[in-house]
């Protein structure tokens, strides 16, 4: 009895402190994530307050909260979508892998941590945060922009790939040989082809036998299905987050609206507690050691997705303005690049790999609303400076252009007062 209400008072405490910690970050408009990260390391292992009997509970609710996620991602994409993004964006979707991914990878083996520390952490530093991302295009009201397609189409490649990368990680960390990791690879991808062929051709039908007109009724059957697919194909060394985004892409239509409705609660309660369970395996005193490297790989790859943004804004045809928000607004990473930190941390290959992931998440999670916001700004301003400087250097020497007209991409760059500038 004693410890029955001792669970209950910790995880209830645990709960009210994630709520309170999400309505002080909606009041300043910034993602609650690094929050939850430091609840975690506050209440976890070396923190101010250890957990005792509701650690256990924690745990499965954070593996509920990765399921949740990715559920709720297929969700919001069809298979057609899908199939749509790969064929017209999967140029994009390269520069971004490489840009991004190499650049981790190349921190692990500096770091001499081994090949499979560093397939790890190049999807730590490759993945955006779709949650965070969405959020500061609402909040920044950029929703309409012309930019924004080709931003989400990065975001929807990226959690494509996911389908594909999370089983590799799977079986490399689970040790397995050449062959069963092959093996495990051409299930996922097997079951991803034909989820996507089913999802196409009788998407209908699946969403007819799940549809229901009671919530209670859909929520039990799509929450249930999720669980039970998750949990096969964690069976068969796939990942159940791979399972539950190819049940999310099979459902559809009004049946995929209504369970979004329903399980969007239950997300963000399992999401975060996922957090925090994160947190709460990283000793704090484990940080200072690899802030240095996080906060160098937070810089570089910070400039690497500016740069991703901006050649696929530029290759969609965007003006220059465009483009610096699509790379601003790309650089948040959180939700996922935990996740994938979360399954290194459970194998244990590398005590530190969770530490330096933690401060890399917090850094850029913080970052990535101010690139959002400012990178577009700061990045005309330099380039009128710039301009401004050559074009009096040209009118010391005589040069016709101090009074010559803008070029057609000065124009793009900074609007003419005559004209509205690009939204």
């Amino acid at each position: 009895m004693h410890s029955s209400a001792t669970f209950l008072i910790e995880f209830g405490a645990i709960i009210l402190g994630l709520g309170l910690l999400g309505r002080f970050a909606g009041r300043f408009q910034f993602s609650p994530i690094p929050l939850y990260l430091l609840a975690g390391l506050a209440f976890g292992e070396g923190g101010l307050l250890p957990l005792g009997t509701s650690e256990e509970f924690v745990a499965i609710g954070a593996e509920i909260g990765v399921v949740l996620l990715l559920l709720m991602l297929g969700l919001e994409y069809t298979a057609t979508d899908l199939v749509s993004n790969l064929k017209t964006q999967y140029p994009a979707g390269l520069v971004d892998a490489a840009l991004n991914a190499l650049p981790g990878a190349a921190m692990a083996l500096l770091l001499g941590w081994g090949p499979v520390a560093a397939v790890v952490l190049a999807g730590v530093t490759w993945i955006s945060s779709s949650g965070v991302i969405a959020k500061v295009l609402g909040d920044l009201g950029r929703l309409g922009n012309r930019e924004t397609p080709v931003i989400l189409s990065i975001l929807v490649l990226e959690d494509l790939s996911m389908a594909v990368y999370l089983p590799i990680i799977t079986a490399l960390l689970a040790g397995s040989g050449l062959a069963a990791g092959s093996v495990t690879l051409a299930v996922a991808l097997g079951a991803a082809g034909l989820v996507l062929v089913v999802a196409v051709r009788y998407g209908r039908h699946i969403s007819r036998f799940v549809s229901s007109d009671d919530p209670e009724k859909l929520l039990l059957v799509v929450l249930g299905l999720t669980l039970l697919v998750a949990g096969l194909a964690q069976q068969l060394q796939v990942s159940a987050a791979v399972g539950a985004f190819l049940v999310g892409i099979a459902l559809s239509g009004e049946v995929a609206e209504g369970a979004h409705g329903l399980l969007s609660p239950l997300r963000d309660l399992f999401a975060a507690v996922f957090f925090v369970f994160f947190g709460l395996h990283t000793d704090p005193a484990s940080i200072p050691p690899v802030l240095l490297p996080a906060l160098a790989l937070a810089v570089v790859t910070a400039g690497t997705k500016i740069a991703t943004g901006y050649w696929a804004a530029r290759r969609a045809g965007i003006s220059v303005k465009g483009r610096w928000r699509a790379g601003g607004t790309l650089v948040a990473r959180g939700e996922f690049s935990i996740v994938i930190a979360g399954l290194a941390v459970t194998s244990g290959i590398e005590p530190r790999l969770g530490p330096l992931a933690t401060a890399y998440v917090l850094i850029l999670v913080i970052v990535g609303p101010l690139t959002a916001r400012f990178t577009e700004p700061v990045a005309t301003r330099l380039i009128g400076f710039r301009r401004g400087a050559a074009d009096g250097a040209g009118s010391g020497a005589g040069s016709e252009t101090a009074t010559g007209s803008a070029s057609a991409s000065d124009r793009d760059s900074v609007p003419s007062p005559d004209v509205p500038a690009e939204k």
